[in-house]
């Protein structure tokens, strides 16, 4: 295969309820071959707009992060993949970026080639791009080839390559929680599903994780890793995100020996 051919790429986002951000999703994915959306049945505007891009659309009811990704990956037609999140935007650097990367590995010997790469994640939140602080620096592997990966994890499930990985320089950008409101529902949702996950490792709640956990992600996030520099939005992101640490071991807490409360399956959307 030459360095100058085509190489396709199928894309696929899983959904619920995002009309707010996903047209910028979509747009930003105006280059690959193939659009595939898993819809766990919206209730908002989200499907009309995903019916503008793409047909490739399944509704399917909600089994947890890693068993939804890793379904949504096996409807793409393309050895190639891209994941991107319903929030989460490829800029244009970014894509020329993918493309030229492909197109080069396709000229290595097999046993030289790339299986997955790491793309730089930018996340813009309270009015400002955070450069600094608790979510710095933020990195998955975003475009694979299929038949070398799948998706492992619990509440942050990631994808596992077998092969050789590489690093993108450019970033794709992430506008996460609309306001302050959003961010404390989406910490409730989340921190059930990670003590949920918890339990099922048999991990044990303490005082000292309860204290200390939260204590060592805010020092972490607002002073090692210069979250102070992002004035009032980084102070409120590392308090935000201490308090996520400290809500899950207090949900551990109050689920020991009461598993029951858990339904099957993640709690989310």
């Amino acid at each position: 295969m030459s360095t100058g051919e085509h190489i396709p790429v199928s894309a696929y986002i899983i959904t619920f309820n995002n009309e707010a951000t996903i047209e910028r999703a979509l747009e930003s994915l105006h280059w690959v071959d193939e659009i595939v959306v898993v819809d766990s049945f919206s209730t908002d505007g989200t499907l009309e707009i995903v019916r503008r891009y793409t047909d490739r659309i399944e509704q399917r009811e909600w089994p947890g992060f890693r068993d939804q990704y890793q379904h949504a990956s096996e409807q793409c037609t393309h050895d190639w993949a891209l994941f991107l999140d319903a929030d989460e935007e490829v800029s244009s650097k970014l894509a020329e970026e993918m493309q030229e990367e492909m197109r080069r590995n396709a000229g290595r010997p097999d046993a030289e080639r790339v299986r997955g790469y790491y793309g730089p994640r930018r996340t813009y939140y309270l009015g400002r791009w955070h450069l600094h602080g608790a979510w710095i620096p933020d990195r998955e592997i975003r475009l694979y080839e299929r038949s070398r990966a799948r998706w492992e994890g619990g509440l942050h499930a990631s994808i596992r390559i077998e092969g050789r990985e590489e690093h993108f320089k450019n970033f794709y950008y992430h506008y996460t929680y609309e306001n302050l409101s959003d961010q404390i529902r989406t910490i409730d949702r989340y921190s059930e599903t990670a003590a949920r996950d918890m339990v099922e490792e048999g991990r044990r709640p303490s005082l000292i994780r309860l204290v200390g956990n939260p204590l060592a992600c805010f020092l972490k996030g607002y002073i090692f890793k210069g979250g102070f520099r992002e004035g009032m939005p980084g102070f409120i992101v590392a308090i935000s995100t201490s308090f996520y640490v400290f809500v899950k071991y207090a949900k551990l807490w109050e689920a020991q020996g009461k598993f029951s409360r858990f339904d099957d399956g993640d709690r989310l959307p």
